[in-house]
């Protein structure tokens, strides 16, 4: 990547004719950094929250947020979706997909994570929950189930579903720039999106909903 690349990559967001872009994080900017996943263990929802979909017909799924300790801090898993994908490509999101029946959101996020990026299951120990998410344009209800790994274990894509897989450091999506929202839409019908821009990708939709849950309850003095 060259000097001159722009921050986020290649992505192409589809915003819409209005939209105001907002600049301060909702988190504590100045919070100290985060070291040991064992803070994550403490802020995170208990697993097992009702299942209270936003609309019917929601298709069930759930993600891994897989986090570890490495040389660069608490670092989190991500993957970057197919060019090859009908929907979302190109886009980043956590390892997941649909629940198949009569699994549980935590055999869907583990299974997932093993058929995609090839995460050995035995590794996660999960320690609870995000809050749930409705998506609209997929229709789904996405249970984002938070796992710990001892360190960071290399990984690859192992299905079409997925080219690339990273592990980020938490600090890189704080770090100043990193961040913005963006208010879609006209008041009162606006609605609020999350971007992170990294070096050479940008983190939004439904994955940078969930990071900003994530690392509100990491950095934020009241929780």
């Amino acid at each position: 990547m060259s000097d001159s690349a722009p921050r986020g990559g290649q992505q192409v967001v589809p915003r819409p004719t209005v939209w105001n872009r907002l600049m301060s994080p909702p988190w504590n900017v100045d919070a100290e950094a985060i070291t040991s996943t064992q803070r994550i263990a403490e802020v995170v929802d208990i697993e097992g929250l009702p299942i209270q979909p936003a609309f019917d017909g929601a298709r069930h799924a759930a993600v891994l947020v897989a986090l570890a300790t490495g040389s660069r801090g608490v670092e989190v898993l991500l993957t970057r979706r197919s060019q090859q994908l009908r929907q979302h490509k190109g886009e980043i999101s956590f390892p997941g997909g649909r629940m198949d029946p009569g699994e549980t959101a935590t055999q869907t996020a583990l299974r997932e994570a093993h058929e995609e990026v090839g995460l050995d299951p035995s590794l996660v120990t999960i320690v609870g929950e995000l809050s749930h998410v409705n998506t609209v344009v997929s229709m789904s209800y996405i249970i984002p189930k938070v796992g710990l790994l001892d360190a960071p274990v290399p990984l690859a894509p192992q299905t079409m579903e997925a080219d690339k897989v990273m592990w980020v450091p938490l600090a890189e999506l704080t770090a100043t720039g990193t961040y913005h929202g963006e208010l879609w839409g006209s008041s009162p019908t606006d609605r609020l999106l999350h971007f992170f821009e990294l070096a050479d990708e940008t983190v939004w939709g439904a994955t940078g909903r969930m990071l900003v849950d994530l690392l509100v309850r990491l950095y934020s003095p009241s929780v």
